[in-house]
């Protein structure tokens, strides 16, 4: 049996991507934007629905930014962001010269809890200090409540930047997650379902704001002959070269999905007699989850010698890779001092959760190396 390293999640070739990386260069549009660019925006959309306009971006944290540029977000403005999820999803809140409002997660989902989110708004508008957008995340490919999130940003008056870098795929009955909010975000980095090898979209529900997100993504250059700026723009339009690979990758989305659905049913048969440790299901028929990364979390046993930590190198030692969930973002040093509202779920699940192989290129081999690891661990 071989020993090679077994990693999270590593990108799958389709073998479409080499004819339109080749045709980006046979046309010399080696640069941001062209034909392939075009041609990606347009089979998101398609596959998307829902009136989706879509922006391809050099990265999912682009996406993100835009989508507070165009919400108006300034200097001294606070933003809500869930706090379990990665780091991507607040930083641009501080480009802005913002402040981040740090929500808990619930144990259902693992997203940004309905109850704290409402506390977290009341609090800052007695404090004088309204929020300005909601940063929701579809963790691991995981829909949030969107019902009970989207009626309460709704009686706020508060938009909803909807964070689905990890969700390509999802859906809450039946509407992609990604177009749920004002805008969505996607990211295509290369441990994503697919990747463009770098690369994001912002989606949003009207052409204008597709066309305002490329203006400023395009270094906001005004309709003149000569190279002339009213605002601040950005260097944040994809490549052609890099939306060639995501258009031969658009081609095994499905494939890929259901790979990393049938991984999670792998898992499932292996935790099912495992009292110690619980894989994350999603509960709701509502909600579709493409599993972005299979998780766990491990209860401790000092009997057994079990928990987190010794699982994760139990994997290391086989030459596996798995990671902690991600930590939580208001137990970050940088954003250690800014607001947050819950009850340390996040901090719990941080403690407890372990992320697996989830890699929609994962062999039978491979498999059963992962299982011999848990097998031997949880005798």
């Amino acid at each position: 049996m071989s020993n090679k390293r077994i990693f999270l999640s590593l990108p799958k070739k389709s073998g479409f991507e080499d004819k339109y990386i080749q045709k980006a260069l046979d046309d010399d549009w080696i640069t941001t934007g062209g034909p392939n660019v075009n041609d990606f925006e347009g089979i998101l959309e398609k596959y998307l629905g829902n009136e989706s306009y879509v922006a391809a971006l050099n990265s999912g944290t682009s996406a993100v930014h835009l989508a507070l540029v165009l919400l108006g977000v300034k200097s001294g403005d606070e933003v809500i962001c869930q706090s379990l999820t990665f780091s991507a999803s607040a930083n641009p809140i501080l480009y802005q010269g913002a402040i981040p409002v740090f929500v808990d997660s619930e144990p259902e989902t693992w997203n940004i809890c309905p109850e704290n989110l409402e506390v977290a708004i009341q609090d800052r508008i007695k404090k004088g200090k309204k929020p300005k957008a909601i940063i929701a995340v579809h963790l691991y490919g995981n829909p949030y409540k969107v019902e009970e999130i989207h009626r309460i940003a709704d009686q706020y008056e508060i938009p909803i930047i909807e964070d689905s870098a990890e969700a390509l795929g999802s859906s809450y009955k039946g509407k992609m997650c990604g177009t749920l909010g004002a805008f969505g975000v996607l990211s295509f980095n290369g441990n994503k379902i697919i990747t463009t090898s770098s690369g994001g979209a912002l989606i949003s529900n009207s052409k204008l704001s597709k066309e305002k997100a490329v203006f400023y993504a395009t270094q906001s250059k005004d309709d003149a002959v000569h190279y002339q700026h009213s605002q601040i723009g950005y260097n944040y339009r994809m490549s052609n070269v890099c939306a060639g690979i995501g258009l031969g990758q658009m081609k095994i989305l499905k494939q890929n999905i259901d790979d990393r659905r049938e991984i999670n049913c792998f898992y499932q048969t292996i935790f099912k007699s495992i009292d110690e440790i619980e894989l994350f299901q999603i509960t709701n028929n509502d909600c579709f989850s493409n599993y972005w990364l299979s998780t766990i979390l491990v209860e401790n046993s000092a009997k057994k010698n079990i928990n987190r930590e010794n699982l994760r190198l139990a994997f290391e030692n086989a030459n596996i890779e798995c990671r902690p969930l991600w930590k939580p973002m208001h137990l970050q040093p940088v954003f250690s001092d800014y607001p947050y509202y819950g009850n340390n779920v996040a901090g719990d699940l941080f403690e407890r959760g372990l992320c697996l192989p989830s890699g929609s290129n994962l062999t039978t081999e491979d498999k059963n190396r992962i299982k011999k690891v848990i097998t031997t661990f949880t005798k």
